[in-house]
């Protein structure tokens, strides 16, 4: 069965989304929708040993593999089915049809189960329905995926209001440092910061020890997820070897503002070490596998002509031994 949609359909829509034709892209995006999802259960059927995704970039490949550990063949459907849903999600949204965009949403993050801001767009959505338990919950999945500040701290803030609702201050406190660290001109940020300082100032005498134990007993780090940090430096390093300076310097500084310079320039080290030991490894295996082809050639040889004289046929092996 052929792609029935291509990015430009999809493109075509959100820009009459930009231009408030919302009934217009609304009837489109719907139409879309409904092609893509018979593709789906037609042409991209999920097994035990493969699943589809829409990935919109080999970093996001690459952060699916380290970070789910999903042993699958992974396979790349043409058109961005993620985009797709989360555009007719916003319709949705503007509409408070609410369990539509909760729905349209679950659609985008099956496509696309790296992007931070399916998450948490679809969290606010469970969030508006009253399942708080939810909300908090993609918030906290959001941690180990995030490649920005912006996207941790805001999940970081989510998680300090729930916690604050649920009167656990002390991990309220841990996820209002978090998300200050990550970032502190994030509004959702500041909005926490502000409150626990104005309804609970007592809160800012706990040392980051007991904070974080606190976190930790939850189940939540402190920080950014290392493992992005890495694939992000990893395609850097991809793309700087393949010329697109601009692709590997993009990526270089998003990794940079996720874990900061000390952290990064640290991956990058360890980085060009393992890939350093992999190349030695690589050369020595060949050199290994090259010399015992030579060798068994030239036992083959002496086997053929036990008493072959210098200069014969079976000498030439020598010299290609000296060649190799």
């Amino acid at each position: 069965m052929e792609m029935p949609i291509a990015a430009h359909d999809i493109d075509y829509a959100e820009n009459l989304l930009a231009e408030g034709e919302l009934e217009t892209a609304a009837v489109l995006l719907e139409e879309l929708a409904s092609e893509a999802g018979e593709y789906a259960d037609t042409a991209c059927i999920a097994t035990d040993a493969r699943q589809w995704f829409s990935f919109s970039s080999p970093f996001e490949y690459l952060a699916y593999r380290r970070v789910e550990r999903d042993p699958r063949e992974l396979s790349q459907v043409e058109a961005p089915f993620d985009r797709l849903y989360a555009d007719l999600a916003c319709i949705y949204i503007q509409r408070h049809e609410y369990e539509s965009a909760r729905d349209a949403l679950k659609q985008a993050v099956r496509w696309n189960p790296m992007n931070c801001a399916h998450r948490l767009n679809l969290a606010e959505v469970f969030r508006a329905l009253g399942d708080t338990q939810e909300w908090a919950a993609l918030s906290a999945s959001v941690l180990d995926r995030a490649t920005t500040p912006q996207a941790l701290a805001r999940a970081f803030a989510n998680l300090g209001q729930y916690f604050l609702a649920g009167e656990n201050l002390t991990a309220a406190e841990g996820c209002r440092r978090a998300a200050i660290r990550a970032c502190d001109a994030d509004a959702a940020a500041t909005a926490l910061a502000a409150q626990l300082d104005r309804e609970h100032p007592e809160l800012g005498e706990l040392s980051d020890e007991v904070v974080n134990k606190q976190l930790e007993e939850h189940g939540i780090g402190t920080g950014a997820n290392a493992e992005i940090a890495v694939c992000l430096l990893m395609c850097a390093t991809d793309a700087a070897s393949e010329g697109d300076r601009n692709e590997a310097t993009r990526l270089t500084l998003l990794a940079r503002d996720l874990v900061g310079a000390p952290a990064c320039e640290a991956l990058i080290r360890l980085i060009r070490e393992s890939d350093a030991e992999l190349a030695r490894e690589r050369e020595e295996a060949a050199a290994g596998q090259g010399a015992a082809s030579v060798e068994s050639d030239d036992d083959a040889a002496t086997d053929a002509s036990p008493a072959a004289p210098a200069g014969s046929a079976s000498s030439d092996s020598v010299d290609f031994k000296d060649g190799e």
